[in-house]
């Protein structure tokens, strides 16, 4: 039997290495007060978006995906993967052509709020989008679904939701010197939340995040993430977390997926990335952090995942940066 690694006296909070890595960023915000009939049409785009309804009511549809969402008035929905989407105020079967308000109007950042759609019931809808600046995904976000929705009458996630919807409502309003960054930062904690809610449910609807509530998995997870530069094997890993190597590797590939050896090589020059980028560490040093004894082999490693080797992706960002 291969060594057991000894266990991880602090176990690393995964999805905090995972969001600090991939520097999650709020890159606009919009506050509408939508009056019925009103609906939106949003196309397929890079950033993911986020919507808090404050007041009323409103439907969410993502294109391919069934069925739609009903969203109440506290609730949040995030659509992670940027999927084309429709808005509407939900009380008809289906929006009216003319129940549609030109993409134009929600162009570039609101000052104030703004008033759009008919005279009927009036719903107000906060927006924002987000971004993951190091261009490189983790499977455990690329694995969420086209939407989540986080309900205020969900008990588990009632009493944090309702406090952070209460100060994003209350900021968008009040628009103060500062407002832009406080509710930047509100959004981040409104994000991570959600992920951290997300963790914490039960691993049977898909891969992602969830794996991280898997007690073999999750703890595997975290060992990969609190020791990357150990030369952990698939065997190894198995041992360490007291299961068979075949029921590990299966599990492993179902609920993050892909296989752990494959995740461990991505997570490795993702991090290897975030310290060319933010260190001046030397490239040996970055190298033997995430698990390379040979300089030669790491740049080897890191040119197939980024397409460029160590040194010429550090002059890159020094380059972007000055």
């Amino acid at each position: 039997m291969p060594e057991r690694p000894s266990p991880v006296a602090d176990p690393p909070d995964v999805v905090s290495d995972v969001l600090e890595t991939l520097r999650l960023s709020t890159v606009l915000f919009g506050r509408f007060e939508l009056g019925a009939p009103w609906a939106l049409r949003l196309p397929k785009k890079e950033n993911a978006t986020f919507y808090v309804l404050a007041h009323g009511q409103m439907r969410l549809r993502v294109d391919g995906v069934a069925p739609s969402f009903q969203v109440s008035a506290g609730d949040v929905v995030l659509v992670p993967q940027g999927s084309a989407h429709v808005l509407d105020d939900g009380t008809r079967r289906a929006p009216a052509a003319r129940d549609f308000i030109p993409a134009e109007a929600l162009r570039g950042p609101v000052a104030a709020p703004c008033r759009l759609g008919g005279a009927g019931p009036v719903s107000t809808l906060i927006t924002g989008c987000f971004r993951f600046s190091s261009g490189v995904q983790s499977p455990l976000l690329a694995s969420l679904p086209p939407a989540i929705h986080l309900s205020a009458q969900e008990p588990q996630v009632a009493s944090w939701l309702s406090s952070t919807v209460r100060l994003i409502d209350a900021e968008s309003q009040a628009r103060k010197p500062g407002s832009a960054l406080v509710l930047g930062r509100l959004a981040d904690v409104l994000l991570v939340q959600a992920f951290r809610a997300r963790a914490e449910t039960s691993a049977t609807d898909g891969a992602g995040l969830q794996a991280l509530s898997d007690p073999t998995i999750g703890a595997a997870l975290g060992l990969m993430h609190g020791r990357l530069g150990e030369p952990w094997t698939v065997e190894r890993l198995a041992a360490s977390v007291g299961v068979s190597r075949s029921g590990f590797a299966a599990r492993f590939h179902q609920l993050v997926g892909e296989p752990p050896l494959q995740y461990l090589a991505r997570w490795r020059m993702t991090k290897a990335a975030q310290w060319l980028r933010e260190t001046q560490d030397t490239l040996p040093e970055v190298a033997e952090r995430v698990g390379y004894v040979s300089p030669v082999a790491f740049n080897k490693a890191f040119k197939r995942w980024h397409g460029v080797g160590p040194g010429g992706y550090r002059r890159m960002q020094d380059e972007v940066r000055y």
